[in-house]
């Protein structure tokens, strides 16, 4: 399964690297503009709020020692890991 929208910060605002590649294809991006473009692109303001929520997540799987260093060999198990740490954090 693929994503259909990229929630990304200012640093992903390159319009030939980043943005014209993902709208080919016919993703959508939700990336605000740099102050300093000339030509301000509108964005999703609500969407983005969605990013925050998906950062927070993060930092609190970062807190699971296991993960941050990553102790398991195979991807298999680490996924499998990273389904149970999500699971906890969902639960608590």
């Amino acid at each position: 399964m693929m994503a259909d929208t990229l929630l990304a910060d200012k640093a992903f605002d390159a319009d030939k690297r980043v943005i014209e590649p993902l709208l080919a294809r016919g993703k959508s991006v939700v990336i605000p503009p740099r102050s300093h473009r000339k030509l301000q692109r509108d964005f999703d303001r609500e969407a983005y709020k969605a990013r925050h929520l998906i950062e927070n997540f993060f930092c609190k799987l970062k807190q699971y020692r296991a993960i941050a260093t990553r102790y398991d060999k195979t991807a298999r198990n680490f996924l499998a890991a990273i389904h149970l740490t999500a699971a906890i954090i969902w639960l608590n």
